[in-house]
Protein backbone atom coordinates (compact mmCIF):
# COMPACT_ATOMS: atom_id res chain seq x y z
CA UNK A 1 0.00 0.00 0.00
CA UNK A 2 2.98 2.38 0.69
CA UNK A 3 4.62 1.70 -2.56
CA UNK A 4 1.01 2.41 -4.34
CA UNK A 5 1.01 5.75 -2.26
CA UNK A 6 4.48 6.34 -3.56
CA UNK A 7 3.42 5.78 -7.21
CA UNK A 8 0.46 7.83 -6.91
CA UNK A 9 2.21 10.74 -5.40
CA UNK A 10 4.95 10.85 -7.94
CA UNK A 11 2.43 10.29 -10.83
CA UNK A 12 0.57 13.35 -9.41
CA UNK A 13 3.89 15.43 -9.44
CA UNK A 14 4.51 14.13 -12.88
CA UNK A 15 1.05 15.22 -13.97
CA UNK A 16 1.25 18.81 -12.41
CA UNK A 17 5.27 19.54 -13.86
CA UNK A 18 3.31 18.40 -17.38
CA UNK A 19 0.67 21.14 -16.36
CA UNK A 20 2.82 23.38 -15.78
CA UNK A 21 5.50 22.82 -18.77
CA UNK A 22 2.32 23.00 -21.05
CA UNK A 23 1.68 26.54 -19.90
CA UNK A 24 5.24 27.14 -20.40
CA UNK A 25 4.80 25.87 -23.93
CA UNK A 26 1.44 28.07 -24.72
CA UNK A 27 3.39 30.69 -23.65
CA UNK A 28 6.17 30.60 -25.61
CA UNK A 29 3.43 30.38 -28.24
CA UNK A 30 1.78 33.37 -27.60
CA UNK A 31 4.97 35.17 -27.46
CA UNK A 32 6.13 34.19 -31.68
CA UNK A 33 2.95 34.72 -32.32
CA UNK A 34 3.47 38.65 -30.95
CA UNK A 35 6.44 38.57 -32.78
CA UNK A 36 4.36 39.42 -36.45
CA UNK A 37 5.94 41.32 -39.51
CA UNK A 38 4.47 42.58 -42.46
CA UNK A 39 5.51 44.07 -45.36
CA UNK A 40 3.96 47.72 -47.11
CA UNK A 41 5.19 48.00 -50.82
CA UNK A 42 4.47 51.49 -51.17
CA UNK A 43 5.07 54.67 -53.70
CA UNK A 44 7.76 57.08 -53.23
CA UNK A 45 5.90 59.85 -51.71
CA UNK A 46 4.62 58.00 -49.18
CA UNK A 47 7.42 57.69 -47.00
CA UNK A 48 6.78 60.52 -44.06
CA UNK A 49 3.26 59.02 -43.97
CA UNK A 50 3.64 55.77 -43.35
CA UNK A 51 6.67 56.48 -41.12
CA UNK A 52 4.13 58.45 -38.79
CA UNK A 53 1.36 55.95 -39.13
CA UNK A 54 2.80 52.73 -38.77
CA UNK A 55 4.13 53.58 -35.12
CA UNK A 56 0.18 54.26 -34.28
CA UNK A 57 -0.60 51.57 -35.62
CA UNK A 58 1.77 49.26 -33.97
CA UNK A 59 0.21 51.03 -30.56
CA UNK A 60 -3.48 50.61 -31.69
CA UNK A 61 -2.78 46.71 -32.24
CA UNK A 62 -0.46 45.73 -29.42
CA UNK A 63 -3.21 47.38 -27.23
CA UNK A 64 -5.66 45.62 -29.30
CA UNK A 65 -4.44 41.85 -29.31
CA UNK A 66 -1.14 42.13 -27.00
CA UNK A 67 0.89 41.47 -30.17
CA UNK A 68 4.22 43.35 -31.33
CA UNK A 69 4.04 43.79 -34.98
CA UNK A 70 6.61 45.19 -37.00
CA UNK A 71 6.19 46.53 -40.24
CA UNK A 72 9.10 46.76 -43.04
CA UNK A 73 8.48 49.58 -45.71
CA UNK A 74 9.81 49.35 -49.15
CA UNK A 75 9.30 52.67 -51.72
CA UNK A 76 10.10 53.65 -55.18
CA UNK A 77 7.89 54.29 -58.35
CA UNK A 78 4.97 52.84 -57.92
CA UNK A 79 5.32 50.88 -61.88
CA UNK A 80 8.04 49.68 -60.93
CA UNK A 81 7.05 48.83 -56.84
CA UNK A 82 3.95 46.26 -58.33
CA UNK A 83 6.56 44.64 -60.93
CA UNK A 84 8.98 44.31 -57.67
CA UNK A 85 5.74 42.09 -56.22
CA UNK A 86 5.24 40.20 -59.19
CA UNK A 87 8.53 38.87 -59.36
CA UNK A 88 8.82 38.14 -55.99
CA UNK A 89 9.31 41.05 -53.44
CA UNK A 90 6.57 39.62 -50.83
CA UNK A 91 4.35 42.46 -49.75
CA UNK A 92 1.91 41.47 -47.36
CA UNK A 93 0.02 45.05 -48.45
CA UNK A 94 0.58 46.94 -51.21
CA UNK A 95 -0.20 51.00 -51.18
CA UNK A 96 0.46 52.24 -54.44
CA UNK A 97 -0.29 55.34 -56.64
CA UNK A 98 -3.29 53.95 -59.22
CA UNK A 99 -5.31 51.03 -59.37
CA UNK A 100 -3.72 49.68 -62.64
CA UNK A 101 -0.31 48.75 -60.76
CA UNK A 102 -2.63 46.72 -58.40
CA UNK A 103 -4.56 44.95 -60.79
CA UNK A 104 -1.50 44.06 -62.97
CA UNK A 105 -0.73 41.82 -59.53
CA UNK A 106 -3.95 40.28 -59.52
CA UNK A 107 -3.62 39.43 -62.96
CA UNK A 108 -0.36 37.67 -62.25
CA UNK A 109 -2.58 35.89 -59.58
CA UNK A 110 -1.42 37.09 -56.39
CA UNK A 111 -4.39 39.44 -55.28
CA UNK A 112 -7.87 38.28 -55.35
CA UNK A 113 -10.32 39.47 -57.94
CA UNK A 114 -12.86 42.72 -56.73
CA UNK A 115 -9.56 43.52 -54.47
CA UNK A 116 -10.86 47.12 -54.93
CA UNK A 117 -14.27 46.96 -53.05
CA UNK A 118 -12.62 45.48 -49.95
CA UNK A 119 -12.33 48.95 -48.36
CA UNK A 120 -14.41 52.20 -48.77
CA UNK A 121 -14.17 54.10 -51.37
CA UNK A 122 -12.60 52.64 -54.19
CA UNK A 123 -10.16 51.13 -51.61
CA UNK A 124 -8.76 54.66 -51.54
CA UNK A 125 -8.16 55.67 -47.90
CA UNK A 126 -6.62 59.76 -48.76
CA UNK A 127 -6.75 61.39 -52.24
CA UNK A 128 -4.11 63.68 -53.43
CA UNK A 129 -4.13 65.85 -56.71
CA UNK A 130 -1.65 67.21 -59.36
CA UNK A 131 -0.16 70.97 -58.09
CA UNK A 132 3.08 72.54 -59.22
CA UNK A 133 5.82 73.62 -56.67
CA UNK A 134 7.29 77.30 -58.32
CA UNK A 135 10.59 79.20 -56.67
CA UNK A 136 9.34 81.86 -54.55
CA UNK A 137 7.58 84.51 -55.95
CA UNK A 138 6.81 82.67 -59.08
CA UNK A 139 9.40 84.46 -61.28
CA UNK A 140 8.59 82.84 -64.65
CA UNK A 141 4.78 83.74 -63.94
CA UNK A 142 3.83 79.95 -64.11
CA UNK A 143 -0.17 79.75 -63.02
CA UNK A 144 -1.25 77.43 -65.29
CA UNK A 145 -0.93 74.35 -67.78
CA UNK A 146 -0.80 76.68 -70.62
CA UNK A 147 2.37 78.18 -69.19
CA UNK A 148 4.36 75.05 -69.16
CA UNK A 149 4.72 74.93 -73.07
CA UNK A 150 6.45 78.47 -73.20
CA UNK A 151 10.40 78.19 -74.18
CA UNK A 152 11.56 79.42 -71.30
CA UNK A 153 10.63 77.06 -68.97
CA UNK A 154 12.24 73.97 -67.42
CA UNK A 155 9.65 71.31 -66.40
CA UNK A 156 10.69 68.23 -63.95
CA UNK A 157 8.09 65.25 -64.27
CA UNK A 158 9.07 61.24 -63.85
CA UNK A 159 8.87 59.00 -66.22
CA UNK A 160 5.25 57.45 -67.18
CA UNK A 161 6.49 54.23 -67.87
CA UNK A 162 7.72 53.73 -64.30
CA UNK A 163 5.67 56.27 -61.81
CA UNK A 164 2.05 56.57 -61.18
CA UNK A 165 2.39 60.04 -59.72
CA UNK A 166 3.84 60.53 -63.56
CA UNK A 167 0.82 59.37 -65.13
CA UNK A 168 -1.60 61.11 -62.78
CA UNK A 169 0.54 64.31 -63.95
CA UNK A 170 0.24 63.84 -67.53
CA UNK A 171 -3.33 62.56 -67.34
CA UNK A 172 -3.92 66.11 -65.17
CA UNK A 173 -1.99 67.77 -68.33
CA UNK A 174 -3.58 66.21 -71.15
CA UNK A 175 -7.46 66.85 -69.14
CA UNK A 176 -6.54 70.77 -68.87
CA UNK A 177 -5.87 70.33 -72.90
CA UNK A 178 -9.08 68.39 -73.83
CA UNK A 179 -11.28 71.05 -71.83
CA UNK A 180 -9.05 74.18 -73.91
CA UNK A 181 -8.90 72.57 -77.32
CA UNK A 182 -12.51 71.62 -77.33
CA UNK A 183 -11.47 67.66 -77.34
CA UNK A 184 -9.37 68.06 -80.48
CA UNK A 185 -7.14 65.15 -80.12
CA UNK A 186 -4.47 66.88 -82.75
CA UNK A 187 -4.26 69.53 -81.00
CA UNK A 188 -3.84 68.20 -77.27
CA UNK A 189 -1.11 65.62 -78.55
CA UNK A 190 0.60 68.64 -79.92
CA UNK A 191 0.09 70.44 -76.60
CA UNK A 192 1.61 67.38 -74.62
CA UNK A 193 4.19 67.02 -76.78
CA UNK A 194 5.23 70.59 -76.67
CA UNK A 195 5.29 69.98 -72.54
CA UNK A 196 7.50 67.23 -72.74
CA UNK A 197 9.68 69.31 -74.53
CA UNK A 198 10.27 71.67 -71.95
CA UNK A 199 10.87 68.63 -69.31
CA UNK A 200 14.48 68.76 -68.35
CA UNK A 201 14.76 65.40 -66.09
CA UNK A 202 12.39 62.23 -66.70
CA UNK A 203 13.26 60.78 -63.26
CA UNK A 204 11.94 57.26 -62.66
CA UNK A 205 9.93 58.08 -59.40
CA UNK A 206 8.12 60.88 -57.36
CA UNK A 207 10.68 61.15 -54.78
CA UNK A 208 13.56 61.81 -57.48
CA UNK A 209 11.99 64.14 -59.28
CA UNK A 210 11.25 66.40 -55.95
CA UNK A 211 15.36 65.98 -55.03
CA UNK A 212 16.18 66.90 -58.75
CA UNK A 213 14.15 69.97 -58.70
CA UNK A 214 14.58 71.52 -55.07
CA UNK A 215 17.87 69.96 -53.93
CA UNK A 216 19.99 70.00 -57.38
CA UNK A 217 17.97 72.93 -58.51
CA UNK A 218 16.82 72.14 -61.71
CA UNK A 219 14.10 73.38 -63.90
CA UNK A 220 11.46 76.29 -63.02
CA UNK A 221 8.48 74.13 -62.15
CA UNK A 222 8.30 70.54 -60.59
CA UNK A 223 4.67 68.61 -61.15
CA UNK A 224 3.85 67.07 -57.97
CA UNK A 225 1.64 65.59 -55.59
CA UNK A 226 0.30 67.67 -53.83
CA UNK A 227 1.52 66.01 -50.49
CA UNK A 228 4.90 66.48 -52.28
CA UNK A 229 4.70 69.69 -52.89
CA UNK A 230 3.68 70.81 -49.24
CA UNK A 231 6.53 68.56 -47.77
CA UNK A 232 9.21 70.75 -49.85
CA UNK A 233 7.28 73.99 -48.61
CA UNK A 234 7.68 72.73 -45.19
CA UNK A 235 11.34 71.90 -45.21
CA UNK A 236 11.74 75.05 -47.63
CA UNK A 237 9.62 77.76 -46.80
CA UNK A 238 11.23 80.84 -48.00
CA UNK A 239 12.50 79.05 -51.09
CA UNK A 240 8.93 77.42 -53.05
CA UNK A 241 5.40 77.64 -53.28
CA UNK A 242 2.73 76.15 -54.25
CA UNK A 243 0.63 76.94 -57.62
CA UNK A 244 -2.72 75.21 -57.71
CA UNK A 245 -4.08 74.92 -61.82
CA UNK A 246 -7.30 75.87 -62.56
CA UNK A 247 -7.77 71.81 -63.52
CA UNK A 248 -6.49 69.04 -61.93
CA UNK A 249 -7.28 65.26 -61.43
CA UNK A 250 -8.43 63.54 -58.40
CA UNK A 251 -5.71 60.62 -57.82
CA UNK A 252 -7.14 58.17 -55.98
CA UNK A 253 -3.75 56.36 -54.29
CA UNK A 254 -5.26 52.65 -53.55
CA UNK A 255 -4.36 49.77 -50.88
CA UNK A 256 -4.61 46.05 -51.37
CA UNK A 257 -3.95 42.96 -49.83
CA UNK A 258 -1.49 40.32 -51.60
CA UNK A 259 -3.80 37.51 -50.74
CA UNK A 260 -1.05 34.71 -51.79
CA UNK A 261 1.21 36.36 -49.40
CA UNK A 262 -1.10 37.01 -46.38
CA UNK A 263 -2.35 33.61 -46.34
CA UNK A 264 0.77 31.85 -47.35
CA UNK A 265 2.38 33.92 -43.71
CA UNK A 266 -0.73 33.77 -42.13
CA UNK A 267 -0.68 37.52 -41.33
CA UNK A 268 -4.31 38.10 -42.92
CA UNK A 269 -5.58 39.26 -39.65
CA UNK A 270 -3.26 42.19 -38.67
CA UNK A 271 -2.64 42.72 -42.42
CA UNK A 272 -6.31 43.76 -43.43
CA UNK A 273 -6.52 45.42 -39.91
CA UNK A 274 -3.29 47.70 -41.17
CA UNK A 275 -5.29 48.87 -43.81
CA UNK A 276 -8.94 49.03 -41.92
CA UNK A 277 -6.99 51.38 -39.33
CA UNK A 278 -6.56 53.94 -42.99
CA UNK A 279 -9.89 54.99 -42.16
CA UNK A 280 -10.15 55.63 -38.37
CA UNK A 281 -9.92 59.12 -37.74
CA UNK A 282 -6.55 58.40 -36.31
CA UNK A 283 -5.36 57.11 -39.66
CA UNK A 284 -7.40 59.57 -41.17
CA UNK A 285 -5.35 62.84 -39.98
CA UNK A 286 -2.09 60.83 -40.17
CA UNK A 287 -3.35 61.39 -43.76
CA UNK A 288 -3.86 65.04 -43.63
CA UNK A 289 -0.85 65.77 -41.59
CA UNK A 290 1.21 64.97 -44.10
CA UNK A 291 -0.83 66.34 -46.67
CA UNK A 292 -2.83 63.96 -48.01
CA UNK A 293 -6.80 64.34 -48.21
CA UNK A 294 -8.51 62.29 -46.04
CA UNK A 295 -11.08 60.64 -47.91
CA UNK A 296 -14.10 61.27 -44.54
CA UNK A 297 -15.54 64.50 -45.50
CA UNK A 298 -15.94 65.35 -41.88
CA UNK A 299 -11.76 64.93 -41.53
CA UNK A 300 -11.22 66.77 -44.81
CA UNK A 301 -13.46 69.88 -43.30
CA UNK A 302 -10.69 70.08 -40.71
CA UNK A 303 -8.00 70.67 -43.18
CA UNK A 304 -9.96 73.15 -45.49
CA UNK A 305 -7.42 76.23 -44.54
CA UNK A 306 -4.66 73.63 -46.09
CA UNK A 307 -6.06 72.15 -49.33
CA UNK A 308 -7.84 74.26 -51.73
CA UNK A 309 -11.34 72.04 -52.37
CA UNK A 310 -12.64 74.10 -54.69
CA UNK A 311 -10.05 73.42 -57.45
CA UNK A 312 -11.89 71.34 -60.44
CA UNK A 313 -10.72 67.72 -60.33
CA UNK A 314 -10.94 65.24 -63.45
CA UNK A 315 -11.49 61.79 -62.46
CA UNK A 316 -9.82 59.10 -64.10
CA UNK A 317 -13.06 57.09 -64.35
CA UNK A 318 -14.78 59.62 -66.40
CA UNK A 319 -15.58 59.19 -70.18
CA UNK A 320 -12.27 60.93 -71.26
CA UNK A 321 -10.56 58.13 -69.72
CA UNK A 322 -12.65 55.77 -69.24
CA UNK A 323 -11.05 54.27 -66.20
CA UNK A 324 -7.31 53.06 -65.58
CA UNK A 325 -7.20 50.14 -68.13
CA UNK A 326 -7.80 52.08 -71.06
CA UNK A 327 -5.76 54.84 -69.93
CA UNK A 328 -3.01 52.46 -69.72
CA UNK A 329 -3.83 51.11 -72.80
CA UNK A 330 -4.05 54.00 -74.95
CA UNK A 331 -1.60 56.44 -73.23
CA UNK A 332 1.34 54.47 -71.57
CA UNK A 333 1.36 50.80 -72.94
CA UNK A 334 4.33 50.02 -75.25
CA UNK A 335 3.65 52.38 -78.89
CA UNK A 336 0.61 54.07 -76.99
CA UNK A 337 0.63 57.88 -77.55
CA UNK A 338 3.23 58.54 -74.57
CA UNK A 339 5.71 56.38 -76.82
CA UNK A 340 4.17 58.43 -79.72
CA UNK A 341 4.90 61.44 -78.71
CA UNK A 342 8.08 61.51 -76.37
CA UNK A 343 10.32 59.09 -78.37
CA UNK A 344 8.31 59.38 -82.34
CA UNK A 345 7.92 55.80 -81.85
Amino acid sequence: MKAKKVISLGLIFTIIIGAFTGCGNNNESMDSKAAVEITNVSYDPTRELYEAYNKEFQKYWKDKTGQEVTITQSHGGSGTQGRSVIEGNEADVVTLALAYDITAIEKAGLIEEGWQSEFEGNSSPYTSTIVFLVRKGNPKGINDWSDLIKEDIGVITPNPKTSGGARWNYLAAWAYADKFYNHDEVKIKEYIKELYRNVLVLDSGARGSTTTFVENGQGDVLLAWENEAYLSIKEHPEEYEIITPSLSILAEPPVALVDEVVDDRGTREVATAYLEYLYSDVGQRIAGENYYRPSNPKIAAEFADVFDLDVELITIDNELFGGWNKAQEKHFNDGGVFDEIYTGE
